[in-house]
């Protein structure tokens, strides 16, 4: 075995074991111990936190802006105080909610 072909495995185990790490933090709510809660209704298309409501079912499955049944991970108190358009308040929700008519 010549010594690019170890270089080039030890390089693949390298970024395999990287990109492991990093989609497990992804996958992480909390960071550092902050405590956070699950918002509904401020999540971007296709940036919820994991599974939503009507057609979605993970991480980045939701199918329009502040879709009312898909959440976000957020710290602890903030939710109800995000914008939300789609709430009856105006703001995020701690539980999935019956959208507002525009």
């Amino acid at each position: 075995m010549s010594t690019r072909h170890n270089v080039t495995a030890v390089s693949a185990s390298a970024l395999a074991l990287a990109l492991t790490a990093a989609l497990s933090m992804a996958a992480t709510p909390a960071v550092a111990g902050e405590k956070m809660d699950k918002c509904f209704g401020v999540a971007l298309k296709a940036k919820n936190d994991c599974a939503g409501g009507g057609g979605t079912t993970c991480a980045g499955s939701s199918t329009k802006d502040y879709q009312a049944d898909a959440w976000k991970y957020v710290p602890v108190g903030t939710c109800e105080k995000t914008a939300s358009p789609t709430s009856p308040t105006g703001f995020g929700q701690l539980k999935p909610f019956p959208e507002k008519k525009a």
